[in-house]
Order: structure tokens, then C-alpha cells, then sequence
């Protein structure tokens, strides 16, 4: 019972929170702004939530931007990312609603090189429209990972396909 409390202690310290935040963000490759607007808080509170000089942050708001990081709130850890599987997760997603699946290595693919075929045009504005953003997020770090990329670079070419794409939530590559 105590491991957990000293769990929760940590976790609810909101300036080691903010530098766990900080860490996490940037090995995403994902600016304060665009956090910001995933995670539904302002850029205020995230800037000091990062600079340990927030006193206080619901619970409701810390787990939803845990979430859109792919962290859990008892332990906030990469490790649980990576036993996801996020492609694999997120090509599940884009696929649902088509006969013909997007693989995950092809998505992976996709989100690196900024290019879509004309085949997985549509799972991938599904993924853009539809998709829980933590998963976008793993899908983004697994795939830059995987073909030896930033984030950053992900990030940008996710943009570009969002608007090329004409998808409805824009504002959350842009």
C-alpha cells in the first residue's frame, strides 16, 4: 500500500509532473502549443505546469494530458507505450470502416514520408478525423522510431497531410 501512495505522491507533485511533461513532449517532437490544444489546457498552463510554478491542475486535466502523451497516471512510463503497439493500433483504427486494411509498417510509412497512396487516402483521414489523439501520438513516435526520424519531422509531414487531406480536426496537426 505504501509503493502506491508514494506513487500518487510523485504523480501528484505537479513540479516533478512538469518535468516529466516536459521530457515526454519533447522526445515527441510536440511544441507547447500543439500539446496544449490536444490535451485541452491552455499554453499558460502547460508553460507552467513545465516550469514547476503551477499550484494546482485537476485531476480530470493531468489525466487527459497524460493520456494524449501515452503515459498512465499510477506511473507515468515509455515502457507502456511501447507494449501497445501503437502503428499497429492506429492502422487498426484507420481500417475499421474499409474492407482492405492499411498495415501497420505501410501507415508507419505513410506518417515518415508525408505521402499517401491514393489506396489509404481515406483510412488516413479517418485516423486524422476519428482516431483518439494518444494513439496519433504513439503512432507518431513508434513510426519515427522505427525509420530512424525525429518526431518533429513526423509531426510536420502530419500537418501537411492533414491539410492536403481537408480533414475536420486541422487545427490539431496545424
Amino acid at each position: 500500500m505504501s509503493d502506491i501512495l508514494d506513487i500518487l505522491g510523485t504523480v501528484l507533485d505537479l513540479s516533478k509532473l512538469g518535468a516529466i511533461v516536459r521530457r515526454r513532449r519533447e522526445a515527441l517532437g510536440l511544441t507547447q502549443s500543439r500539446l496544449a490544444v490536444m490535451s485541452g489546457l491552455s499554453r499558460q498552463t502547460l508553460v507552467g505546469l513545465e516550469a514547476g510554478s503551477l499550484s494546482d491542475l485537476g485531476f480530470n486535466r493531468v489525466g487527459q494530458l497524460l493520456s494524449v502523451l501515452g503515459l498512465d497516471l499510477e506511473a507515468p512510463s515509455r515502457s507502456a507505450c511501447v507494449r501497445k503497439g501503437g502503428l499497429w493500433m492506429a492502422a487498426k483504427n484507420a481500417s475499421v470502416s474499409y474492407a482492405r486494411e492499411v498495415p501497420p509498417d505501410a501507415l508507419g510509412h505513410v506518417l515518415v514520408s508525408g505521402s499517401v497512396p491514393e489506396d489509404y487516402a481515406a483510412h488516413l483521414t479517418h485516423l486524422l478525423d476519428e482516431a483518439p489523439l494518444a494513439l496519433v501520438v504513439m503512432a507518431v513516435e513508434e513510426a519515427a522510431s522505427k525509420e530512424g526520424v525525429s518526431p518533429r519531422l513526423v509531426w510536420r509531414n502530419l500537418s501537411r497531410l492533414a491539410r492536403a487531406l481537408g480533414v475536420h480536426r486541422q487545427e490539431l496537426w496545424a
